[in-house]
Order: structure tokens, then C-alpha cells, then sequence
């Protein structure tokens, strides 16, 4: 009796975990089954035990089980899941992949979305090319400025059309260096031009010499096309810096002339005090002439003549 009083207990006890099964899990596993992405019971319950919200993962597995997109386990759904990916994104981005013809598996579209890129963005963008300002309207600058050979500016706004290059995702260099380097290659095929008037005339040689570059190799993006949006002349950078120079030369020849100017007077006040120094000596010669014959006479070196004409004695 007391056998099947214990057996009555547990299989009560049995009845009642398999209720609270059914409750908390028969929808999801009812929704699975007929979808034809059959998620058991116990996979559901460890999904809950392992913190996997077990509703996104059934749907995620559903839409790739609709969309054909192969054998998609639970199991890897789950391990993106803890990783820290987006289940829903990650299948919607294979689904459109596939609709596109793109070559994009699971495991990658995991490792991109993983790796911070939004994966169905990239998907979109490698269907429906984006358009890029260069340069950049949130960097501050509206226009990128050039200076042809004849010295005159030019102002050039670029539009970059891309689509992402599904194959360098990972590792590969984001918008910024596309900016960067279109804007790189317009001023230089600028400052190569003779003059600003083969700009305006023929600005898709500009596009032509950019995209001869080979600007996206080992970014994201692949550059479709580069367009000239607009053009405008600045200002005449040579005729300024020659201006410049001029002044700059006229400063330098009047300090050279100053100084010159300066040496000569210098000089001539040094040969005025050489001159009054001469002098000087000249005087004190001469005074000594007067001293030097007296003491000739005193010393009875030389004789006064007679008086009256007489010899001398």
C-alpha cells in the first residue's frame, strides 16, 4: 500500500512538471512543429536554465526553416546567442543574401555581426548601392580645396556611390578611408592639372584618374562610381604667394639698403674722428716747433746774426 501510495506521488509529481512544461513551452513547440522547425521540450526547458531567451531562438530557427536556408541547428543559434550576437538580425540578413544571389553563409554572417558590423545593413548596402559626400558633412567642411599648376583654387564637392565587399567585412577599413582617400586623389589629380579651365571643362577626368587608383582595395566597400556634385573657383592662390613674395623681397632689399646705409655712416663718422685726431697731432706738432727753437738758442745750438749785418761770430 505504501509502494503505491509513493508511486501515486510520483507520478502526480511527474504529471505536474510535465503541466508546467506544457504551459510555459507547448506554444513555442506547437509553433515549431508546424513550422517545420521542430525545437523539443527539453531543448526549450535547457534554453531557459542557460538564460537563452528560447523565443527568440525559435523564431530565428522558423524564418530559416521558411526561407530554405539549410540546416540551421538550435545548438547555433544558442552559441550565437551567448555570444553577445543578434539571432534575428544574423537570419535576416542570410535570408536577404540569398534572395540577392550573394555568397554569405551562416558562420560568417556570425563572425561579422560579432565582429560590431551590422551584418543586414551590409547585405542591403552590397544590393542597393549607398551614396558617401566627400568630403564629409559632419567633419565641419563643405567643400575639398584644391590648386591647379596656375595657381588657382578650386572648391569640389564628390559624391562616392559603394557597395559593400562582403568578403573583406571583417578587417576591412570603414567609410572614413574611402572618404579619405577619394578626397587624397581629387586634390592630387587637381594639383596635376596645368590649368583650373581643364577642371571645369572636363571634371570626369578627375573621376577617371581617382578611380584608376584602386581607392578600396583592402576596405569594406567597393567603389561603384565617384561624381564631381560641384565645382567652384576660389581664389588665386600663385597670384597671392607671388604678391607675397614680392613684398617679402621689398622688405629684404630695404633692410639690406638700411644696412648698407648704416655701415656708410658709421664710416664716415670714423674717418671725421680719424681726421680730428690728425689734426690733434698736427697742432701739438706744431706747438712744439716754437719750444724745440728755444731750446735750440739756449743751447747756443744756433747763432743770432750781427747787428748791423756783420758775420756771424
Amino acid at each position: 500500500m505504501t509502494l503505491v501510495f509513493a508511486a501515486s506521488i510520483l507520478l502526480g509529481i511527474l504529471a505536474l512538471m510535465m503541466l508546467l512544461l506544457v504551459v510555459n513551452y507547448g506554444q513555442l513547440w506547437f509553433q515549431a512543429y508546424w513550422s517545420k522547425a521542430p525545437v523539443g521540450i527539453m531543448e526549450l526547458l535547457g534554453m531557459s536554465l542557460r538564460k537563452v531567451n528560447a523565443r527568440t531562438i525559435v523564431q530565428a530557427k522558423i524564418m530559416a526553416a521558411q526561407a530554405g536556408l539549410g540546416d540551421i541547428t538550435s545548438r547555433r543559434l544558442e552559441a550565437h546567442y551567448l555570444a553577445g550576437g543578434d539571432v534575428p538580425r544574423v537570419i535576416r540578413a542570410l535570408i536577404a543574401a540569398q534572395r540577392a544571389d550573394l555568397d554569405l553563409d551562416y558562420d560568417k554572417a556570425c563572425a561579422i555581426d560579432l565582429a560590431g558590423r551590422d551584418v543586414l545593413d551590409a547585405v542591403q548596402t552590397s544590393v542597393n548601392p549607398k551614396v558617401i559626400d566627400c568630403p564629409d558633412t559632419a567633419s565641419g567642411k563643405s567643400t575639398l580645396s584644391a590648386v591647379a599648376r596656375n595657381g588657382v583654387e578650386l572648391k569640389i564637392r564628390a559624391r562616392v556611390t559603394v557597395r559593400t565587399n562582403l568578403q573583406q567585412l571583417i578587417g576591412g577599413a570603414t567609410e572614413e578611408t574611402i572618404i579619405a582617400r577619394v578626397g587624397e586623389g581629387i586634390i592630387t589629380s587637381i594639383g596635376s592639372a596645368e590649368s583650373h579651365f581643364e577642371v571645369m571643362e572636363h571634371p570626369d577626368t578627375i573621376s577617371k584618374a581617382v578611380l584608376q587608383r584602386g581607392l578600396d582595395a583592402q576596405t569594406a566597400f567597393q567603389i561603384v562610381s565617384i561624381d564631381i556634385a560641384d565645382i567652384e573657383v576660389g581664389e588665386n592662390i600663385g597670384a597671392r604667394l607671388q604678391a607675397d613674395q614680392a613684398e617679402a623681397d621689398t622688405r629684404v632689399a630695404r633692410a639690406k639698403a638700411e644696412e648698407r646705409r648704416s655701415v656708410a655712416i658709421a664710416r664716415e663718422q670714423e674717418m671725421k674722428a680719424a681726421t680730428a685726431e690728425n689734426r690733434a697731432r698736427l697742432l701739438e706738432a706744431e706747438a712744439l716747433v716754437p719750444k724745440s727753437i728755444g731750446d735750440a738758442y739756449r743751447a747756443g745750438r744756433i747763432e743770432t746774426a750781427t747787428t748791423g749785418g756783420g758775420q756771424p761770430g
